[in-house]
């Protein structure tokens, strides 16, 4: 087998995703307007070129070995709102932290809101990124109304909903353009709270019963579930319901009566450097899936949480990607069909017999699939865990879970791959070749690229 050598430039700088697994080396380019990101990709060279925002890809979706990446963090403008509407016009790096910061005191709240508030925009889009709201408001590309897409030819196209380009684009991975300006569409709230219950399961069947019966009960449902317990205990969890909080509802001499949309993000001290093995091993994780279960109240309802506290709490913690170590963490998320429960028992089942120490597993439901050929969700059920790299046999243990997922019907989501294979891939996306067939006839020469498209010849 030939060895493909690559001639690195002295420019060129280490890109990691944020599980940190597979670092590369890329030159980095800082647009800061549509004519210097037109240059970049124009002037990229025979690896061409990807687009990058925050780097919360957990993989290899925002890197590109060898060739050029386009920092999108310096297209950061809010350029349009209409207050009436709930429509903004924004710069596809603009972070949807910075979008909330600027539009809840105005009464408008980002439709979707992935597990962490700091994502672009343009990723976002990308990715088709959904949250524990999907089955009343599905994925991320539902809200939005109009693009501004770079491609490959220098061209800046409007894309609309609809049509083939958007369709490719959202759930696309940056492979069909470089998104430059998005119009949102975003929902009115009369407070930054949220009115929240919370459950205990004991078992799967529960857990997964009463989080079928939040569906047309709550905006936002969730399990956090233990995944080493075993036996009668397997799949226990603690559910965590959630609405926005309408102003009436608040208590009389609650402070938010004063000021009812502040943004108050909480932010903790970040956790010690890398440590031999990470901070977090099967003992540490046992203990902490213990103590969040038996902390639980078996039912409580009507709490009040802020927006931050309740759909991004992780977010508090700064570089919490350091917990795994040095190695880093992979991160494994799929979604299999409703009818398909059984596969996802036998999953759960495995995971916990191996005693994997499955860090934030979280179990939710999925709405109405979009319409990319490559976005993730379809109606069913997704669970999302990070397992430290370290793992004895972990690389053949998640390549049986793919054919497991695969053979039910479901998939792996592309934004937190690092590993899958590609021929699996083609089984678990049937429109796979609608979307390379879109991106030949688009960009014949590749020139937008990443190390994801390689791996898997997207």
């Amino acid at each position: 087998m030939a060895v493909e050598t690559l001639v690195l430039d002295d420019d060129c700088e280490a890109i990691t995703g944020w599980g940190r697994t597979a670092p590369t080396l890329a030159r980095v380019r800082r647009p800061r307007g549509p004519a210097e990101a037109a240059e970049a990709v124009r002037s990229s060279g025979a690896r061409g070129a990807i687009a990058r925002g925050l780097g919360r890809a957990y993989g290899d979706a925002a890197q590109n070995a060898g060739g050029t990446v386009l920092d999108m963090t310096g297209l950061d403008r809010i350029l349009a709102f209409d207050a009436a509407a709930g429509l903004v016009v924004c710069e596809a790096g603009v972070s949807l932290h910075r979008l909330t910061a600027a539009l809840l005191p105005l009464g408008r709240f980002v439709p979707v809101v992935p597990g962490t508030r700091y994502v672009t925009v343009g990723g976002a889009i990308g990715a088709d990124v959904h949250g524990t709201n999907h089955p009343v408001s599905g994925s991320f590309g539902r809200h939005v109304t109009a693009l501004e897409l770079l491609t490959a030819d220098g061209e800046i196209r409007t894309v609309l909903p609809g049509t083939p380009l958007f369709d490719a684009t959202t759930g696309g991975m940056g492979l069909t353009g470089v998104i430059l300006t998005a119009t949102l569409r975003l929902p009115p709230v009369e407070t930054s709270l949220m009115t929240v219950d919370t459950e205990r399961a004991p078992g799967l069947d529960e857990t997964m019963a009463r989080l079928a019966a939040a569906d047309h009960r709550y905006d936002y449902s969730f399990a956090r579930i233990d995944l080493l317990a075993r036996g009668a205990a397997t799949g226990r969890a603690v559910l965590t319901h959630g609405d926005h909080t309408p102003y009436d509802a608040l208590p009389r001499r609650h402070r938010a009566r004063r000021t009812p949309l502040a943004f108050r993000p909480v932010r903790l001290p970040a956790p010690p450097p890398y440590l031999p093995g990470g901070l977090i091993g099967r003992t540490t994780v046992g203990l902490l899936d213990e103590l969040r279960y038996r902390g639980a109240s078996r039912a409580r309802t009507g709490g009040l949480k802020s927006l931050a506290a309740f759909l991004h709490p992780l977010d508090a913690v700064p570089h919490r990607n350091r917990v795994h170590g040095r190695a880093g963490s992979v991160p494994y998320q799929f979604v299999v069909p409703y009818g398909q429960e059984e596969a996802l028992r036998s999953v759960i089942r495995r995971i916990a017999d191996r005693r994997c120490p499955a860090v934030g597993a979280v179990l939710q439901r999925f709405g109405a699939a979009g319409p990319g050929p490559l976005s993730f969700p379809l109606p069913g059920w997704t669970l999302a865990l990070d397992l430290p790299t370290g793992l004895p046999g972990l690389g053949a243990f998640l390549d049986s879970l793919d054919e497991d997922v695969a053979g039910a019907g479901g998939r792996v989501f592309l934004a937190r791959d690092s590993r899958v294979r590609p021929e699996t891939l083609a089984a678990m996306y049937p429109r796979l070749g609608e979307f390379r067939a879109l991106r030949a006839a688009l960009d014949p020469r590749s020139v937008l690229t990443s190390d994801l498209s390689r791996r898997l010849d997207l």
